[in-house]
């Protein structure tokens, strides 16, 4: 498990930002700017349209979220003062606080909200789509109430308003809410703590925020993203560092404060420069994930997935990216996060231990797998000729059409030179196809007069020139009676 790692530099205490660690900052005496350097450019800052987590970290600053998450991962009020539910959790009801304000000094109202949640459902495939579906309204009620009256029960419907992963429901004003969800916002005017200035704004280099005077936090202590948002700096500068080293020598000389995910490489050296303290922003962590495509031989069949799965070492992929320090990655065999409630490592036993190489070469055959999908052997299907009643199992008399077109050439890698201008035998996998395109995938469609035989051996030979010449296509009649033959030509 990966732990990012952020910079800090120890001296005077900076209030909490936030989405961000709060690092202990040294200023020199009456400074009110912070000068960050996040983990990416800020290309575009449009939280609904993208799912990249740096633009969600600026969003934090500019729009504020109906709920927010604690340090247990429990929903919390931000926006709203509280809300009623039916016993059968089918109807939502909620009220905003009073006195909250977007940065043009429009006060927050319920249409804003709607608007905004229309916009988030159309593109948050984890929970918004899911309220989609079983939305029946989304009403304002009134300037401060909004309502959701669904057709099935939604229990999780606080988690989904204040999900910390993206995209987050950030609360619009309705003009800039009613953007196509598939296109990009042009206006960043939100009610958060922080005014972003795009007139200051260069992609690739910086980006700027400014403290918004009317902003009311909540009276509670902030606990991760729930409580009182309460930023002490009158300005908060993202200065865009690609370059590790460079953004390693700007920390040490004070050029900027903060540097959120430094290179593993340079932590080592970074904890050694006085004035310069390295912390763990996220005790949860991020997970990486290792992604196999089912759809594509090995990896269709089922033994070459657990054979993967018994050779694989969780630490020898952390110690590349993270380093070899230990307090900044784990090994754990289960698919949910550690530490929280829905963690288990049921079904997580072949990553436990040590690697059995030897385990995995046989669960994966020897290397003899022929990608085949995990149907059950001698089934076979072909979406162009099965129709009601067609049988499904493979008969003796396809087999030997199959030989037949594999001693024609069809399928098979040849040694002798093709000529210039014509098409080269594919590899096996696509004698399905062929023989689809020909007739010969069951005997049941070889019901046809030898004009029709012949004119589809025709339209074999322009796909693999040559394979219809002395090729003899055998048939068995309808009804009973002795097998025909016919001879196929170019």
């Amino acid at each position: 498990m990966d732990r990012r790692d952020f910079l800090k530099t120890a001296a005077a205490g900076a209030g909490a930002i936030a989405g961000l660690a709060a690092p202990n900052v040294a200023r020199a005496a009456g400074s009110n700017v912070l000068r960050f350097i996040p983990q990416a450019n800020l290309a575009n800052l449009d939280p609904i349209w993208t799912t990249q987590y740096v633009v969600r970290n600026g969003a934090l600053l500019i729009w504020d979220m109906l709920y927010g998450v604690n340090d247990k991962l429990e929903p919390q009020p931000q926006m709203v003062e509280g809300h009623e539910v039916t016993a059968d959790f089918k109807t939502w009801t909620f009220k905003l606080r009073a006195g909250l304000k977007f940065h043009d000094g429009e006060p927050v109202r319920s249409k804003d909200v709607v608007a905004s949640i229309t916009r988030w459902i159309a593109r948050d495939a984890t929970m918004g789509l899911i309220i989609k579906k079983r939305l029946d309204a989304l009403e304002a009620v009134d300037d401060r109430t909004f309502r959701f009256r669904l057709n099935a029960p939604y229990p999780k419907m606080l988690f989904a308003l204040g999900k910390s992963s993206t995209p987050c429901l950030f609360i619009m004003p309705e003009r800039i809410a009613a953007t196509d969800p598939f296109k990009q916002i042009n206006e960043y005017v939100g009610s958060g703590p922080m005014r972003f200035m795009k007139d200051q704004w260069v992609p690739g280099a910086k980006a700027i925020f400014e403290r918004f005077n009317d902003y009311v936090p909540r009276s509670e202590k902030a606990n991760w993203l729930s409580g009182g948002k309460r930023i002490n700096f009158d300005r908060i500068e993202w200065h865009i560092v690609p370059d590790g080293a460079t953004a390693a020598a700007a920390l040490e000389n004070g050029e900027v404060d903060w540097w959120e995910t430094p290179l593993p490489d340079l932590v080592p050296l970074l904890k050694k420069q006085p004035g310069v303290a390295v912390d763990i922003a996220d005790p949860l962590g991020n997970i990486g994930s290792f992604r196999i495509n089912h759809l594509h031989p090995p990896f269709n069949d089922v033994r070459a997935r657990k054979a993967i799965q018994i050779a694989l070492s969780q630490a020898d992929y952390m110690q590349a990216v993270v380093g070899t320090d230990e307090s900044l990655w784990k090994a754990v065999p289960g698919y949910f996060t550690p530490d929280t409630p829905l963690y288990t490592e049921a079904g997580g036993e072949p990553l436990k231990g040590k690697r059995d190489y030897d385990l995995a070469k046989k669960t994966a055959g020897r290397g003899r797998l022929q990608g085949r999908t995990d149907r059950p052997a001698g089934r076979h299907r072909c979406r162009h000729h099965q129709g009601p009643g067609r049988r499904d199992r493979r008969s003796a008399q396809a087999h030997r059409h199959e030989c037949a077109v594999r001693r024609a050439g069809l399928g098979h890698r040849r040694a002798t030179p093709r000529q210039e201008g014509t098409p080269g035998r594919g590899p096996l996998e696509h004698f399905s196809h062929l023989a689809c395109r020909s007739g010969l995938c069951e005997p049941g469609a070889l019901h046809c007069s030898g004009r029709q035989r012949r004119h589809r051996l025709v339209r074999l030979a322009q796909i693999r020139p040559g394979a219809g010449k002395n090729f003899r296509l055998v048939c068995r009649p309808r009804s009973g009676g002795r097998e025909k033959s016919d001879r196929g030509s170019e």
